[in-house]
């Protein structure tokens, strides 16, 4: 028995060793999808915000103050961006904020918010040469939009 002992001396750290690399693997993945998933909430609850704002304006009016509301957080565009990677090029003037005009007797009028071309930058873009995300780091979402009615 004592003989066995002996030969098992030491098997846990190589074991250890062996795994550890699938470990350490395993809790970046999981620690930049939850931020890329932050992240992304985060952008998706600003545009929501941004639609609420504009729905209750005059069509075409306030589109600035809603851009910054995207970006920002809020109307004035002051402090740093909400999430990493997020600007006012994300959300550009001229195709961010659409009204349109729909019906007869009462007319119903949308507002949709579009914010384009957002990318997530990991912090880790490989580990142990394995690349967690897209190109260079970056993961780029789709259009994130955002639509609802205005009062009439």
């Amino acid at each position: 028995m004592k003989k066995s002992r002996r030969t098992q001396h030491g098997a846990a750290l190589i074991e250890l060793a062996f795994i550890m690399p699938l470990l350490l693997l395993l809790t970046f993945i999981t620690t930049e999808f939850g931020r890329a998933v932050y992240e992304y909430n985060a952008v998706v609850k600003s545009t929501r915000d941004a639609v609420r704002y504009l729905s209750v304006q005059t069509p075409n009016t306030h589109v600035t103050e809603a851009r910054n509301l995207i970006v920002y957080g809020n109307t004035a565009g002051t402090g740093t961006p909400l999430a990493r990677g997020l600007s006012l090029s994300n959300v550009p003037a001229g195709s961010c904020c659409t009204w349109q005009s729909a019906g007869a007797s009462p007319i119903i009028t949308t507002v949709t918010v579009r914010v384009s071309s957002y990318s997530f930058h990991s912090l880790f873009p490989s580990v142990m040469g394995v690349a967690l995300t897209g190109v260079n780091g970056n993961i780029v979402f789709s259009d994130i939009t955002a639509t609802m009615r205005a009062p009439s």
